[in-house]
């Protein structure tokens, strides 16, 4: 009897109910915990913590820089941490894909894991939902055909079962090259 393929996922550590946001809470997500945690392996990341920023922290936000450019600050210091967490994000986003994952669920509206729509502030402190966190766009940029998704879409049953979708297709995909190179 054949073995039913491991089903990993990257998941925002938040949205499982670990206690890392900037304020000490979290933003456990029903859908992620109650509904595909039984048939899922989760990998729990959180940029913001791994980075070194503790927990609490001062808010971070995207800011428009001077070169057009949004960049990662925190605005209570004037402290730039992109740099930072692109290099980080790079670095994790290629451990996480020697992992073989199926698929991704990032945390909506984080200056460092929103997939879109994430404020970004101009020089006046005035925010346009135009923006993605720092993360996701090395996680979108380093691994485009992996089925991504923020956890705030994934109410909507349309793309939640698309999101499904691609994610068993990505997991059957992996296997048969596995047992192809077996």
């Amino acid at each position: 009897m054949a073995t039913a393929p491991t089903i990993r996922i990257g998941i925002s550590s938040c949205l499982l109910g670990r206690k890392v946001r900037y304020d000490g809470s979290h933003k456990r997500d029903q859908f992620a915990t109650e509904v595909l945690e039984p048939y899922v392996e989760w990998v729990p990341v959180c940029p913001e913590v791994d980075i070194g920023l503790g927990i609490p922290r001062p808010e971070i936000r995207l800011e428009r820089g001077a070169d057009g450019h949004a960049r990662l600050v925190m605005p209570s210091t004037g402290e730039d941490l992109t740099d930072r967490m692109v290099e980080y994000a790079e670095d994790r986003v290629r451990r996480l894909l020697e992992l073989d994952l199926c698929g991704y669920i990032l945390k909506k509206d984080s200056p460092s894991c929103g997939m879109e729509g994430v404020e970004v502030y101009d020089s006046d402190g005035v925010p346009a939902l135009e923006g993605i966190g720092v993360f996701a766009q090395a996680l979108l940029r380093l691994a485009p055909h992996l089925p991504v998704e923020e956890e705030g879409r994934l109410n909507d049953p349309h793309l939640r079962e698309n999101f499904i979708a691609r994610v068993f297709a990505c997991c059957s995909r992996k296997e048969r090259e596995s047992a192809a190179a077996s």
